[in-house]
């Protein structure tokens, strides 16, 4: 909590007001968690963090401390049901509209290296897009060290919209980074632009020797597929070694795609959706040389984040995909056949919440999700005792 200088003459009042702030965070802290039924188990849902300001990504580290970013530009620590103060040296981001402080994950040997990765919109002449940072997170938990920009899109632009972003950490280090399109639909066919397109970059920002564009000549090195609208997730398969994203259509065609390298998923001249207005987006639904979705959403639920569940603690969702919805306020859960059909078959929380954002999965297998709200929530969903 911010400290504030007592007023003279006020200081009743300020005490007043202290112990209703300290009423309203207890209050909130001891908020009863809540048993709901799903078609294969019944979960225990706790808000484990209250008070933050539209959470959008949740990290577990190595010692159970929940590290979170708030859009606004902040990083904060959540152990123990207690919010830390915000962590020093995160970068000046462009906080306005959909763009901020976004993403974060952990390097694959951060128990050793302390290493994270995190993306944000940044300004610059132009306007504004997506950049990825790398950074160390200091053993007492309290500031980034060596912070580094790795990677910014080629192409500025005004608008405050659809900048992606997530990352997705290969096996080998190297990261997929989703970017939207910025609201300017054709630059996502631009394959000189890295709006509208999944990259794949190295740990330091370099682009890897299996990129299909890596000569830069028909198409920037670092992009790894292109025509994406606002692909806001973005997951490995841990069993599979698959790639999946989960990206926002118009009014309709939200999709999950699994982005392979070169590929076209088509938009803006393929799609389920259409536009806000009502008119045709495109040529249709298909057309020769670009990719179809494995699933789309009509109407549109707004996806905000999607894991594919290979977690202890609930093996009924093995396999299954888990993606947060924004505009309806729930958890689809998708089932995948071995022929590759994904077919939703539950929608978990609808409005219990408010607006889902990000969803990751614990050590223990359970889940984790943050709600995008002005007083946004940590929640955890656990399995609850039978």
């Amino acid at each position: 909590m911010r400290a504030t200088r007592t007023e003279p003459g006020r200081t009743g009042f300020s005490i007043a007001l202290i112990a209703c702030a300290i009423l309203s965070a207890t209050s909130a802290l001891a908020e009863p968690a809540q048993t709901i039924k799903t078609q294969k188990v019944t979960v225990k849902v706790e808000r484990i963090a209250t008070g933050l300001e539209h959470p959008w990504a949740v990290e577990v580290l190595p010692d159970g401390a929940y590290l979170v970013t708030e859009r606004p530009g902040r990083m904060r620590l959540v152990r123990d049901g207690k919010v830390s103060a915000p962590i020093s040296g995160v970068p000046e981001v462009y906080a306005h509209g959909q763009g901020g402080l976004l993403d974060i994950a952990l390097d694959l040997k951060f128990s050793s290296n302390r290493t994270l990765y995190f993306t944000a919109s940044v300004a610059g002449e132009g306007g504004s897009g997506t950049a990825v940072f790398r950074a160390k997170l200091s053993p007492d938990e309290k500031q980034l060290t060596d912070v580094k920009r790795i990677f910014v899109m080629n192409k500025l632009s005004r608008g405050n919209i659809q900048y992606g972003s997530r990352i997705a950490i290969a096996r080998d280090g190297s990261l997929f980074v989703s970017l939207g399109d910025r609201g300017q639909q054709d630059r996502a066919q631009d394959f000189h632009d890295d709006a509208g397109s999944i990259i794949h970059i190295e740990a330091d920002g370099s682009i890897p020797a299996n990129n299909p564009f890596k000569d830069g000549r028909s198409a920037l090195p670092e992009i790894w597929s292109k025509g994406h609208r606002n692909p806001q997730g973005i997951t490995f398969d841990s069993a599979m070694n698959r790639l999946y994203t989960v990206e926002h259509g118009a009014r309709g065609g939200d999709e999950i795609n699994t982005p392979e390298a070169g590929k076209n998923y088509g938009w803006p001249i393929i799609s389920y959706g259409v536009n806000y207005n009502g008119t045709k987006i495109g040529i249709g639904t298909a057309k020769a040389g670009m990719e179809q979705p494995h699933f789309y959403w009509d109407p549109s639920i707004a996806p905000g984040a999607g894991v594919v569940y290979r977690g202890k603690m609930f093996p009924e969702w093995n396999g299954d995909f888990l993606v947060t919805a924004l505009k309806f306020e729930l958890l689809s859960r998708l089932s995948q056949d071995g022929k590759g059909k994904i077919t939703e078959q539950e929608r978990m929380f609808d409005g219990k919440f408010g607006r889902l954002r990000d969803i990751t999965v614990a050590p223990d297998g359970a889940l984790l999700i943050t709600t995008d709200e002005d007083n946004g929530s940590l929640l955890r969903v656990s399995r609850a005792a039978s």
